[in-house]
Parts: C-alpha cells; sequence; structure tokens
C-alpha cells in the first residue's frame, strides 16, 4: 500500500508543477505594462550629460481576463498590478479573479489580435529596452478649485483706487444678445485629476533583476501613482 501511494504522489508532481508554473504573454507589437510612480532623479548617460529621469516600478503584471470579439464584441486584454491582501477585496472582486492571486489594480486594455493570451499569464520589463521609446498614461495631481488667473492665466485686475477685481473674472456675456453665458466659458474651476498621455520618453535603463524602468522627463502623477507605459 505504502509503494502505491508513493507511486500516486510521484505521477501527481509533474501536474501540480505545470499548473503553478508562470507562462509569459505573447509578444505584442506595441508592449504595455503598468507600473508605479517612485519619484524622480538624475540620470547620467554615456557621454556624461545628466538628464531629469522617473523612476518607475513595474512588479510583474498578470493577464486576467482575455474579452474576444465573439464573445464580448470586442477585443482586449485586462491585466492586474500590485499584490494586496485578500481580506482586503470584496466578494464579488475576489470572484472575478477567481485562482488568480489578490491584485489591487485591474487595466482593460483594446488589443488588434488576442490571439495566444490565456488567464495567469504575466508581462514583466523586459518587454522594454534603453532606447524605446514610450508613451505614458496617468492621472495628473489634483490642485482643487483654482481661479481664473492661475487656471487660464488671464490677466489680472487693477489694484489701486477700490478695485475688487484684482484677480477675479470681468463680464461672461453680454445683457441683450446672446443673453446667456456661452457654453465652455473659461472660468474658474477644478484643476488636475485628468488623464494625461506623455508620447515619446526614452527609456534610459531596463532593470529587468529589480523590476524597474527609467525613463527620461516627467511622467503625470504623484509619487506612487499608478501609471501605464506603452511602446510608441
Amino acid at each position: 500500500m505504502a509503494d502505491e501511494k508513493a507511486e500516486k504522489e510521484e505521477k501527481a508532481e509533474p501536474v501540480e508543477s505545470e499548473s503553478a508554473e508562470e507562462s509569459a504573454a505573447p509578444t505584442m507589437a506595441h508592449p504595455l505594462i503598468l507600473g508605479r510612480k517612485l519619484g524622480m532623479l538624475q540620470h547620467f548617460k554615456e557621454d556624461g550629460s545628466v538628464v531629469a529621469a522617473t523612476v518607475i516600478a513595474v512588479e510583474s503584471n498578470l493577464v486576467t481576463a482575455v474579452r474576444t470579439k465573439q464573445k464580448d464584441g470586442y477585443a482586449a486584454v485586462q491585466i492586474g498590478f500590485g499584490a494586496i491582501a485578500g481580506k482586503k477585496m470584496s466578494k464579488g472582486e475576489r470572484g472575478h479573479l477567481k485562482d488568480l492571486p489578490p491584485l489591487k489594480h485591474l487595466r482593460e486594455v483594446r488589443v488588434d489580435d488576442v490571439t495566444g493570451f490565456a488567464r495567469g499569464q504575466t508581462i514583466g520589463a523586459d518587454r522594454f529596452a534603453a532606447g524605446d521609446k514610450v508613451n505614458v498614461t496617468g492621472t495628473s495631481k489634483g490642485k482643487g478649485f483654482q481661479g481664473p488667473v492661475h487656471l487660464h492665466h488671464f490677466t489680472r485686475g487693477p489694484k489701486s483706487h477700490g478695485s475688487d477685481h484684482l484677480r477675479r473674472q470681468g463680464s461672461v456675456g453680454s445683457g441683450t444678445t446672446p443673453g446667456r453665458v456661452l457654453k465652455g466659458l473659461r472660468m474658474a474651476a477644478h484643476q488636475g485629476v485628468d488623464r494625461v498621455t506623455v508620447k515619446n520618453l526614452e527609456v534610459l535603463k531596463s532593470d529587468e533583476a529589480r523590476s524597474l524602468l527609467i525613463l527620461g522627463g516627467a511622467v503625470p502623477g504623484p509619487k506612487n501613482a499608478i501609471v501605464m507605459v506603452r511602446k510608441a
């Protein structure tokens, strides 16, 4: 009996290792990855010049869902990023991920062809190399409610002679015609927290061992903001 149990365990081992093994997602014409903005630093190039650079942590992304035109009406890949404790997720979120590990951030990206993609595949920093041009999409910093002088660079009013229009808006519309405030008129409003894409940033260094990307220039968002890096 002991020999039979040992034989069954030996046969079961390779099946478990195959299911646990993480396979890489297929190559894409414009590879993309989710990352977290760590901050900025100075990067010295080989010629001795120094440029401002942004460091992005790009832990391995996980393919959490594949949308097909036959089933969903469009082709897209959903990727997840950021480990999180399972107890911090709702039952609906855990049910969506099913057997995959808990993930904090999910993004769905339209692609032309989903052939070769499957749930559980990984996307790493090895998709990017030094010298590549990338587009970075993120949410800009929120700056609160701002007046027209700060937001739209309007000219200020007079400072003296009892003026109360130093940094206030002037006339917003005539009385008779059109007799109303035109739609889209520039006024005081909320600034920031917009979806922003910075294009054609250069990859200065791709550190696959530490899951880091160093990009030349600034990317939208504050520290620890989630950004999407996509090859231009």
